[in-house]
């Protein structure tokens, strides 16, 4: 469990993303905040959550994204007993859909 100063810290980070109005400035933080590295690792994290939800097999998702076996079960672990943000991303962009 983090301390409470941890916590406070990590807050004034996600209210700050709250704040952002736009793709643009979203893309324009996080290009501020992240290394190249750091953007890439996440933005195959993301790739592998949505190929995962899909119902796409590792091997496929392996060949595709370039991640590792480690990065595609950890992401899997995520979505099945995670905090549920995955989840929460995907309920929503399916409710937009409909």
């Amino acid at each position: 469990m983090p301390r409470i100063t941890e916590k406070k810290k990590s807050d004034g980070l996600y209210r700050a993303i709250l704040k952002l109005q736009s793709e643009e400035e979203i893309y324009n933080f996080f290009q501020d905040l992240c290394t190249v590295a750091e953007l890439r690792s996440m933005e195959q994290r993301f790739e592998v959550a949505v190929l995962l939800n899909q119902g796409m097999i590792y091997n496929d998702i392996l060949e595709r994204t370039g991640a590792s076996s480690a990065t595609i079960s950890r992401v899997n672990r995520s979505l099945a007993f995670g905090h549920g943000g995955y989840r929460a991303f995907f309920d929503r962009r399916e409710a937009e859909v409909k």
